[in-house]
């Protein structure tokens, strides 16, 4: 056993040399760095948000899953866009690409626009439901109707990174989202704390804070769409008409994302919802340990979304065996980097934990948290790169079973039992986080460890748009 890891990963380092590693490490740095700094500010920002109080924590917390759940929809058209514009790059069909991210571009404005009016609308009603209490209730809802409003701009966003992605060029999403993420952070300093003649907004300001960077990320992305500043462009000379072949299609590949988000999200939501009942102090814990633990998902993230491009390329090319060398590759490289970032919170919980509270209680049960996510590591490392490789096939049926399997058994009934029967409090949530990261990956990579997710673009959908410019 020891002989064969040794040759493994001996052969692994030693593939460096040639060229297809150099093209998996430029494909994802940018998605690195995009989304490990855009998690750092994301920490940031609930810093600044914890020099308030730990009811300001957990007001913002009790919003987050709720707004995943709203953003889920957009899986479908996400991945499936992702993936059809890989096909078709690989394919030598860059304007049928184009064509595709001019009709998301379109879908994404018409549906985001109806769910800010719904999220504007029920705010209260969603609070309530995850349990705000009297200290956070007033605050959360403010949060959440106001974040609610913009939504559709992240919609927006969300799928021009999408086709960018497919496309190869991680490199721009990375600009513009580090870069509005920067001005989140100057916004929150100056509308938080009432700095430069401004009001003192607290909450309040956080949330018009994140939906102004929202907003120039959005316009930063239409910019570079509409303006030929990418492999895909859309013109604006050309009448625009629904494409709906397009959007079967698109719609056909990431539905199963969808319904695997939304799995996700309703689970989580129901998992925070058993979390918050243990009180202020425990969900604000809870909370800081879910925003730190951004770290470990981010380099994982990235490494998916290098799968996902890669694979899908590759296929839309022709080249089974070269997408199994570079989900191979990006793998292993994954979970070299997410056990250095799982021995960094065994080191380091409690003083990660102590930037965001100072509440004696608070920071012991954050840190606590955080040495029972370092468990998790490869096993969330193998979920998120290798159902990124999937989705890059086709293949999205895979990472559904796992989340229904790994969420709702473990993170919403086991949890629940653990939480609420045994009376193990917050460590029960988190050990139950774990053994659901596990299940996932196990179910992931058996179907990776089989090869039939190599063939499914040929008996699904190929990559034969019509030849009209939308």
């Amino acid at each position: 056993m020891f002989r064969f890891i040794k040759n493994k990963y001996i052969s692994f380092f030693e593939s460096f040399k040639c060229g297809i590693r150099r093209e998996i490490v430029h494909i994802t740095y940018p998605a690195f760095i995009e989304i490990v700094l855009s998690t750092l500010f994301g920490m940031i920002d609930m810093i600044m948000v914890g020099q308030l109080s730990s009811s300001a924590i957990s007001a913002i917390g009790l919003t987050n899953q709720p707004f995943m759940l709203m953003l889920a929809l957009f899986a479908a058209v996400n991945v499936g866009t992702t993936t059809l514009v890989a096909w078709n790059i690989g394919a030598g069909k860059p304007e049928k690409a184009s064509s595709i991210a001019r009709q998301i571009v379109v879908l994404n404005l018409i549906v985001g626009t109806i769910i800010s009016i719904i999220g504007v609308i029920f705010a209260e009603d969603v609070v309530i439901f995850m349990g705000a209490r009297e200290d956070t209730l007033k605050d959360a809802t403010a949060y959440f109707r106001i974040v609610a409003g913009g939504l559709v701009f992240a919609a927006l966003t969300m799928g021009i990174t999408a086709a960018l992605r497919g496309a190869g060029e991680t490199r721009i999403p990375m600009f513009y989202n580090i870069g509005s993420n920067l001005f989140n952070v100057l916004g929150n300093y100056l509308l938080i704390y009432g700095k430069l003649g401004l009001p003192k907004m607290g909450v309040t300001g956080a949330a018009l804070s994140t939906v102004i960077s929202r907003i120039l990320a959005c316009l930063f992305g239409l910019y570079v769409l509409y303006t030929n500043k990418s492999v895909i462009s859309v013109s604006r000379r050309t009448k625009f008409k629904f494409d709906f072949g397009i959007i079967r299609k698109v719609l056909s590949i990431g539905m199963p994302s969808a319904l695997e988000q939304f799995v996700i999200q309703g689970g989580l939501t129901l998992f925070a919802r058993t979390v918050s009942s243990l009180g202020t102090a425990d969900f604000a814990a809870h909370q800081i340990g879910i925003n730190i633990s951004g770290l470990s998902f981010a380099p994982s993230m990235a490494f998916g979304v290098a799968a996902t491009t890669l694979v899908g390329q590759s296929l839309g090319a022709g080249e089974k065996q070269k997408a199994k060398e570079y989900a191979d590759i990006i793998h292993h490289m994954a979970i070299i980097v997410a056990c250095a970032v799982g021995v960094l919170f065994l080191l380091f919980s409690h003083p990660l934990a102590r930037l965001y509270n100072k509440e004696t209680a608070v920071v012991a049960l954050a840190g606590l948290v955080l040495k029972i996510l370092a468990l998790a590591q490869p096993g969330q490392s193998t979920q998120l790169t290798l159902a990124g490789a999937l989705r890059g096939a086709g293949d999205t049926m895979y990472p559904l079973y796992a989340s229904i399997f790994g969420i709702w058994i473990f993170r919403v009934f086991v949890a629940y039992v653990f939480v609420s029967i045994f009376n193990w409090g917050l460590v029960g949530a988190w050990v139950a986080l774990v053994l659901d990261q596990y299940t996932r990956a196990g179910v992931v990579y058996l179907r990776y460890r089989s090869g039939k997710w190599m063939d499914r673009k040929v008996r699904s959908v190929k990559a034969e748009e019509p030849d009209a410019a939308n």
